[in-house]
């Protein structure tokens, strides 16, 4: 009897507050049976007709997101935003414009090149050539000399001539341009290769990085959720306090119900503490990927998790990989420089054209200048066996390059195998996390029905209300948790369109 009476002393002033609460969500239109819940931020019809978190007013919103609400999918923007500012990407496209430039740098090998080649020498000493000029010419001149009786034929000095040119220029025009190259052949098309391989690199982190930035938006978009599902929590809880410090001063009831209701308020302030700091890393995070400010608000698009993703199909395949055109340019690569080794038996031949000019002292006229042109063969016969061991080793690159590519493909396989497994995991906790939210409505509702008729202790619809606090957290996990894995899928099977959301 007289705990029928405490209760019934406690019934009437929460019935007030209670009231109090319907009445303000019964002017948005909710059911008063269904406006406790409301409250709590809970309320909100599926497709399906289940009941999933919704959030109304300034208090049930997850500052500082912002809600969207016009249909349009924030989420691939925001990817759009990566693609445009990740300095990851960038690298990556510094990557691959060295690598085009190679590839151009290998295809003007095969065209002329011109060279403007210039010396002057100045010498003194060294060998020199000995010419007896004068020992030969001197007797005969002696003797022309006596039957002229003259002197008209002079003594003449023996010559002295350096081998070293002294005084003597050189300056010329090479142009010299390759007709048979194997090494220049096989370059450019192992650079192409390299080029294709860059290329596909860049999309596996484009792929990569999509992947970040879902998990770490519904990363955020639950931290948000737990924030502001615990923020209306505390909201019910603090009035309840109040009401039962009333109640106590006015000496209806003890501090046992007061004490309790305290000891969830600090709980709960230390669960919005801690979904308050997963909210600001995540959204942390998230902006890092988009090279933004830290602090940047983020918009939650209230409309990406209206619909599940599509259901996986029985012939995924891991053949859109970009990976895997990564291991196959290798492998193509590698080959060709199998090929390139073994070309050392084709002859190299190339021609060359002179123009210059040459004279002792700076001199230049019609004698001075010259051209000269000339081929060139050169011709391995021989290298004592050194190209035998290079191409072992070119075949044995080729022959790694293809393990690894098999052991990568199982890994890929491994991989979407194991996403798969965890998107239909998922799916059915979201159902166990429907069916649980479903009963916690009910229950908290029959509990709130028996306590209102006196019939129940407060403690016993706090543990109800803890029910649902709780079912409404694992329905928010459960909704994060679907969109990730669904995100490990598109990166298993490479099936998100990046073409579609190009800066």
């Amino acid at each position: 009897m007289s705990t029928i009476i405490t209760k019934g002393a406690m019934l009437i002033p929460l019935l007030a507050a209670g009231f109090s609460v319907m009445a303000q969500y019964t002017a948005k239109g909710t059911p008063p049976e269904n406006a406790l819940m409301a409250a709590s931020g809970i309320l909100r019809q599926t497709p399906s007709g289940t009941v999933m978190a919704r959030y109304d007013g300034a208090a049930a919103a997850p500052s500082p997101a912002v809600r969207n609400d016009q249909g349009v999918n924030l989420l691939d923007s925001y990817i759009q935003q990566a693609f445009t500012n990740n300095k990851g990407l960038k690298d990556q496209r510094f990557q691959l414009d060295k690598s085009l430039a190679a590839l151009q740098e290998a295809r003007s090998l095969f065209g002329p090149n011109v060279t403007f080649l210039g010396s002057y020498t100045k010498a003194g000493g060294g060998r020199t050539i000995d010419m007896p000029i004068g020992d030969l010419l001197n007797p005969v001149y002696s003797s022309l000399n006596q039957l002229t009786n003259s002197h008209q034929f002079p003594q003449v000095d023996n010559v002295s001539v350096l081998l070293n040119p002294d005084n003597f220029f050189d300056a010329k025009f090479r142009t010299s341009l390759p007709l048979i190259n194997a090494e220049i052949y096989y370059n450019q098309k192992i650079k192409k290769e390299h080029l294709t391989r860059q290329q596909a690199a860049l999309n596996v982190y484009k792929r990569q990085l999509v992947q970040d930035i879902k998990t770490a938006y519904f990363q955020y978009y639950q931290a948000s959720q737990a924030v502001a599902i615990y923020r209306n929590a505390l909201s019910l809880i603090q009035e309840s306090i109040r009401i039962n410090e009333s109640m106590v001063r006015n000496g209806v009831r003890n501090n046992t119900a007061l004490y309790r209701s305290q000891t969830e308020k600090e709980k709960t302030d230390a669960s919005i503490s801690k979904a308050l700091n997963e909210q600001q890393n995540a959204r942390a995070y998230f902006n890092f990927l988009l090279n933004r400010d830290l602090q940047t608000d983020i918009a939650l698009d209230s409309n990406l998790l209206a619909h599940l993703p599509p259901a996986l199909t029985a012939d995924g395949s891991i053949s859109g990989r970009e990976e895997l055109q990564q291991y196959k340019s290798a492998a193509t690569a590698y080959r060709l420089n199998e090929k390139l080794e073994k070309a050392y038996l084709i002859p190299r031949l190339s021609t060359f054209l002179d123009l210059g000019n040459q004279s002792m002292g700076l001199h230049f006229d019609d004698k001075s200048r010259y051209y000269l042109f000339g081929v060139n063969l050169e011709w391995t016969l021989f290298g004592a066996h050194k190209y035998k061991h290079r191409i072992r080793q070119a075949t044995l690159d080729v022959q790694a390059i293809e393990n690894a590519t098999a052991q990568t493909t199982d890994a890929l396989q491994l991989q979407l195998y194991q996403a798969g497994n965890n998107y239909r995991t998922a799916l059915r906790n979201l159902v166990t996390a429907e069916s649980q939210l479903s009963f916690a409505q009910r229950y908290y509702r029959d509990q709130l029905k028996v306590y209102k008729e006196g019939q129940l202790l407060y403690i016993e619809l706090v543990d109800a209300q803890n029910q649902l606090t709780q079912a409404q957290l694992q329905m928010a996990v459960s909704q994060a948790a679907v969109q990730t894995a669904y995100a490990g899928v598109e990166r298993a099977q490479a099936s998100y369109n990046i073409e579609s959301v190009q800066p």
